[in-house]
């Protein structure tokens, strides 16, 4: 297997490099490669920059306003913005929803929606968990019962990320209780500036606020707003499942956040200590072996494979690598590794820390979120069952 890049992907790693170099701003890097808090508007401005180039759909096809790249070119645009710092595309909008409404939706619908998504102006949601069903996606209970040319919507989802700043949001919703769950799930647009929709925080341990509930009493949805049919929601959540467990993998975070590691091992004075060396060699060659896993995907979906099952494998491996480096960094710095003070860190302090030690503030706070990561997306107990049914047999 030749794992090199041909010279022409060298060529476009370096137009990359050198693009988010000039326009990638510098407060924003800062706040990435240190771990600190990103506001709405970090994300909303780096956003924007890429719609405004036209990559921030940089896994869109051309027909779509996307740049068509290759499998390799996209792998190439992601590794180069995560490693100079740049913020994670935030998903729901141009990496989830995006390719659901290009496959399924009609002419009228990417002519109303795409525009938004691709510019970066249009904030998305998504409304898939629910109280009792998360993994198990299947039983979503949230009704929306068509009247006339409507949706009337009510229901609870959970867990929805980032939800405060929702403008849109994309929800699997009951229309139907007759046959397998499956059957009568349908996917719906619902605009969350919509009457009757109630968004409340959930407060994490770490006591951020990264997380809502969101409440649907009564909400009319145009139905013009159902992609595709009704009752054939599950074929189109299995769709962006598939894109969002490969971009749950976060593989370009790891090797950032790897390199990360080993400037605080360094400066912590636990670089020399051979045990926990070993233990980033071992972290190294579980981000490489992620990485090919990526790479295999992206060829599976290139080729026009089903990339779901071996998506799975990327979520469980790629979760529990973030909870790999999030732990050994806790371990570098030690007792330096202190709990976050949030209004004290909006507000510029970074800890009394001596020798300047102030990039260990977020330690803790990154420790505590990534807890999670083995539970969204279907937590990996589950994703381990479905692995051994479809991969393994």
């Amino acid at each position: 297997m030749d794992l090199s890049f041909t010279p022409e992907e060298q060529k476009f790693r370096e137009e990359i490099r050198a693009w988010v170099k000039d326009n990638l701003p510098q407060d924003i890097s800062h706040k990435v490669h240190n771990a600190l808090e990103l506001t709405r508007d970090d994300m909303q401005r780096w956003a924007r920059i890429l719609g405004k180039k036209g990559w921030l759909g940089y896994g869109w096809p051309v027909e779509f306003g996307g740049p068509g790249w290759t499998a390799v070119q996209k792998h190439l645009f992601e590794e180069e913005t995560a490693l100079a710092g740049a913020p994670r595309i935030v998903p729901f909008g141009p990496v989830m929803v995006a390719p659901v409404i290009q496959a399924f939706g009609n002419a009228e619908q990417h002519k109303r929606f795409l525009p938004g998504i691709a510019s970066g102006e249009v904030w998305w949601s998504q409304g898939y968990s629910e109280p009792g069903s998360g993994s198990d996606l299947a039983s979503v209970k949230t009704r929306a019962e068509r009247k006339g040319d409507k949706y009337i919507v009510n229901g609870q989802k959970t867990w929805t990320t980032l939800g405060q700043y929702g403008e849109w949001i994309f929800c699997l919703v009951r229309t139907s209780n007759e046959g397998k769950p499956q059957t009568g799930i349908s996917f719906l647009l619902i605009d969350m500036k919509s009457p009757g929709v109630t968004v409340r925080p959930i407060k994490l341990m770490d006591g951020g606020h990264e997380v809502n509930e969101v409440f649907f009493d009564n909400v009319e949805v145009p139905a013009e707003n159902l992609i595709g049919e009704e009752n054939k929601g599950w074929t189109y959540a299995k769709h962006l499942l598939s894109h969002e467990r490969t971009n749950i993998a976060d593989v370009n975070r790891a090797k950032r956040e790897l390199e990360r590691l080993k400037r605080i091992a360094k400066r912590e004075g636990v670089w020399e200590d051979t045990r926990f060396r070993d233990e980033i060699a071992k972290l190294e060659v579980d981000v490489v072996a992620l990485e090919m896993l990526v790479l295999r995907v992206l060829s599976a979906a290139t080729s026009g494979k089903n990339s779901l099952d071996i998506a799975g494998l990327l979520k469980i491996k790629g979760s529990e690598i973030q909870q790999r480096y999030s732990e050994l960094m806790m371990l570098a710095a030690g007792p330096f590794a202190l709990p976050l003070i949030r209004e004290a860190m909006a507000a510029g302090w970074q800890g009394d820390f001596p020798g300047g030690h102030s990039e260990l503030a977020p330690l803790s706070t990154t420790y505590f979120n990534m807890r999670k990561t083995t539970i969204y997306g279907g937590s990996n107990e589950v994703q381990r069952n479905i692995v051994a049914q479809t991969v393994l047999g």
